[in-house]
């Protein structure tokens, strides 16, 4: 799914922050998403530099619980507002299993209402973002929080 045009157009962060990656394995990504064409664009951009890797995605907060149950994820991106549920669930998961501190966790919605941030917070997530005008910077977060883990300097998750 990785296009080259999108890899070539790259910048120079992504590049050193590839290099300082070089030899470990890319971060295991999990994305939370029922919508085809953004899962599809996350993808490519989580791709892109080599250092992260969408590994699985779910459209639904059960199958996300079900992948979060049998594998072990780096980074967990969710949307509050699946076709079927909702991303609360997930998040009420990360806390109750002590994964939120040790996993990145962001939610990207277009329902970025202060009434849902808030009900994030107290999930433990420290990353929240409107789709309809934040989109890059949750990638600009995972790329700061894979360079983080590169330098072994504990990373805020």
């Amino acid at each position: 799914m990785r296009s080259d045009a999108r890899t070539n157009a790259m910048s120079s962060d992504s590049t050193s922050l590839s290099n300082a990656n070089a030899g470990q394995p890319p971060l295991r990504v999990l994305l939370i998403e029922d919508s085809a064409l953004i899962r599809r664009s996350l993808v490519e951009a989580i791709d892109a530099s080599g250092v992260l890797h969408v590994v699985a995605y779910a459209d639904s907060s059960d199958e996300a619980i079900a992948l979060l149950a049998d594998e072990s994820f780096d980074a967990v991106i969710i949307d509050l507002q699946l076709k079927q549920g909702s991303g609360v669930p997930v998040l009420a998961y990360l806390q109750r299993e002590g994964l939120i501190e040790s996993t990145f966790a962001a939610v990207l919605t277009n329902h970025a209402l202060p009434a849902y941030r808030e009900r994030c917070l107290q999930y433990g997530v420290r990353h929240f973002y409107d789709k309809s005008f934040e989109f890059d910077r949750v990638i600009d977060a995972l790329h700061d929080y894979a360079h983080t883990r590169s330098q072994g300097q504990p990373p805020q998750a």
